[in-house]
């Protein structure tokens, strides 16, 4: 698993496994709410139904702060 941040966009991306190649992420679950509205979530699957990561928007305010200043730094 690997966590990067891109804190221009206030966006994370939670990988699950391994490197995701390119149209290996099929099918999205896209605008989840989190509690409170404060962010939104979208959950990457491939052909077989796996996910493969978790795209956070808004990331500063739904992570804890140490998640992301331990994220790898996309920016």
């Amino acid at each position: 698993m690997e966590i990067t941040y891109d804190s221009q966009a206030d966006a994370a991306y939670i990988r699950i496994g391994g490197p995701i190649a390119d149209g290996q992420a099929t099918q999205q679950l896209n605008a989840i709410e989190t509690p409170g509205g404060n962010g939104e979530i979208t959950l990457d699957f491939d052909d077989a139904g796996h996910l493969l990561g978790v795209e956070v928007l808004f990331a500063s305010s739904v992570l804890a702060p140490d998640v992301l200043t331990t994220a790898t730094k996309m920016d």
